[in-house]
């Protein structure tokens, strides 16, 4: 079964088609960096407008890449949430008008969990459940105890910014430029390890996030509150070893606790090469990790998610099915 992926939940305009689940046919992402740079940050209607530019012509590729006709599509699959709402509207209409005009069945998948469903893509045996998910992208932080297909338990989640948001903030901070997280990674990457120590939040939930009163301390650093300023590099390395401690923490304990078979690593924020390193040095379960490809927003996870929620569930939207931009996971 071959699944066309859709998804624009945010500012990527992604298509992607997969095969039986797990087979990678094509994977096609039109990245809106460029254009919300001058902002420091997505603008919605921005962001909408472009996908109107950007879809079809991602659409055409992907078919391309894929080497099929539309006859060779056996179903749709597209993100109806969370995200921007405008955003949203763009994909789940297409979506609707092919799978009317195609005859096909229309999956409507969750974004969060089209994250984990990225590491079906990956060679080799398949993810073992129960698993230990910790989805982190720019507007999500979440933690997820994946029990078995369709069976999710939130453990905790940000009780304020998530981890990208947050890397995205301090990069403006910092003036280094949009999207915050790989700038960052950069700016570190060119300090070092940073002699500063920034705080780590103490949430009352046990597996809850704040990264808001670290984002403001980094303010009150900059604005010489705590004495001389340091430069931006050793701010951006201080701040990116508080960001992966407080996840690497949360998640090694919550595995233990919760008896899972590996954790798996999803999102944006994946893509952070310390993040990858400090859980899986810590971690004494497997830990798995899309490549990078992978872990930023795109259309072949939604088309995985789409395959396993249609075949294990039969779960077919109506072409009448809405956008839900606040959509949870469990």
């Amino acid at each position: 079964m071959r699944v066309l992926g859709i998804e624009t939940s945010c500012d990527e305009t992604a298509v992607g088609m997969v095969e039986d689940g797990r087979r990678l046919l094509a994977n096609v992402v039109a990245s809106q960096a460029s254009f919300h740079a001058p902002y420091g940050g997505v603008v919605p209607e921005v962001a909408s407008r472009h996908h109107l530019e950007l879809l079809l012509p991602v659409l055409e590729e992907a078919l391309q890449q894929a080497g099929c006709r539309p006859a060779d599509v056996d179903a749709l699959a597209v993100t109806i949430g969370p995200g921007l709402a405008g955003s949203l509207l763009v994909g789940v209409n297409l979506a609707k008008a092919l799978a009317y005009a195609w005859g096909r069945p229309l999956v409507a998948v969750n974004h969060l969990e089209a994250h984990i469903y990225a590491n079906w893509l990956q060679p080799g045996e398949p993810p073992r459940l129960p698993a230990l998910c910790l989805v982190v992208s720019g507007g999500h932080t979440e933690l997820v105890l994946m029990e078995d297909h369709g069976r999710y338990v939130r453990l905790g989640g940000t009780l304020d910014d998530a981890a990208g948001e947050a890397f995205d903030k301090v990069a403006r901070l910092l003036g280094l430029g949009f999207p915050g997280g790989p700038a960052i990674e950069r700016a570190a990457a060119a300090s070092g390890r940073s002699r500063l120590r920034l705080p780590r939040a103490r949430t009352r939930g046990a597996y809850d996030f704040s990264f808001s009163g670290l984002k403001t301390h980094v303010l009150r650093l900059l604005q010489g509150e705590h004495g001389e300023v340091p430069p931006p590099p050793e701010v951006a390395a201080a701040f990116q070893e508080a960001v992966v401690d407080a996840l690497v923490e949360k998640v090694v304990r919550a595995a233990q606790e919760h008896e899972a078979a590996e954790v798996m690593l999803v999102g944006g924020v994946a893509a952070n090469r310390l993040l990858r390193e400090e859980l899986s040095r810590h971690c004494t379960l497997p830990v798995r990790v899309p490549p990078p490809s992978l872990c930023t927003d795109n259309g072949a996870m939604v088309a995985a998610c789409g395959y396993y929620r249609l075949t294990l569930f039969g779960e077919e939207a109506p072409l009448d099915v809405d956008v839900r931009p606040g959509l949870r996971l469990a």
